[in-house]
């Protein structure tokens, strides 16, 4: 199967990666990120702030110029992450959190869904394993988000399905990305906004970083999605290469969690 592919936050990381392995198996790439992406052979880049009602639009409509028979898929990699307390984190913070990442999904699907009835093809939502699992202190803003993504795909997966339109939820666990390489900068700047908790920040922040060794190659993930974008059946979600440990803490009951993650981390 070879067909055309929107891809939003294709400028490096994960939708970079993805950007690279569709244009290597013969896709048109339409890359879209805040930057232009570097045209390579197979990628188109675009423009496209997910923030700005206008800007998606004219992505879109540049993107129907590359193809006007439509889309065989539109991938949300557009992203980004804060961490910090929830009752101390900027308003403002927390905004563009939401801004970026629900409602910048909302835009773009919403924008490109013409050219993807179009064409029947699917929708392919980024969440993260924090979408699904329970919130842990100081990844509440992120993970506001993550679950608002996946209540929003699973409510648009039942309703295009009415149409014979699939929609996929991608969810990675850690990957080597800009995204987590500034861990310690998004620690560092929550610290030194917090009153309450700087011990707290300090200490979750340090075993952040060392959990970085464990983060994978976005090429994985990569090939996840095209799996999403060509299989006959694709699947509702796709979880990849989740962190064991916080899965585990999922699945324990939240009184044991919340006793346990207190006697790791109360300073003493």
């Amino acid at each position: 199967m070879i067909g055309t592919v929107l891809i939003t936050g294709a400028g490096g990381g994960l939708g970079g990666a993805t950007a690279t392995l569709f244009a290597e198996r013969g896709w048109t790439v339409l890359a879209a990120d805040l930057t232009k992406p570097s045209a390579t052979p197979g990628v188109i880049p675009l423009e496209i702030d997910v923030t700005d009602t206008e800007s998606v639009r004219a992505a879109v409509a540049e993107a129907e110029h590359h193809a006007p028979g439509g889309l065989d898929a539109v991938v949300t990699f557009a992203g980004i992450m804060r961490v910090g307390s929830v009752v101390e984190i900027d308003e403002e913070e927390l905004r563009q959190l939401i801004d970026v990442n629900l409602l910048g999904t909302y835009r773009v699907v919403k924008a490109a869904f013409p050219l993807i009835q179009r064409r029947r093809g699917r929708v392919i939502t980024i969440s993260s394993e924090t979408g699904w699992q329970k919130a842990l202190m100081l990844n509440g803003p992120y993970a506001i988000t993550k679950h608002a993504v996946e209540a929003y795909s699973d409510a648009l997966r039942r309703e295009l399905m009415f149409l014979d339109i699939p929609v996929s939820t991608i969810r990675p666990g850690p990957f080597r990305t800009d995204m987590v390489n500034g861990i310690d900068a998004a620690f560092d700047h929550a610290r030194s906004h917090s009153t309450l908790f700087p011990d707290l920040i300090g200490r979750v922040g340090a075993l952040a970083a060392k959990e970085q060794a464990r983060a994978h190659d976005p090429a994985v993930l990569a090939d996840v999605v095209w799996k999403a974008a060509t299989t006959a059946r694709p699947r509702a979600h796709y979880s990849v290469r989740a962190d064991l440990r916080r899965s585990l803490l999922h699945h324990i009951p939240s009184p044991v969690v919340d006793r346990l993650l207190k006697a790791m981390f109360t300073t003493r």
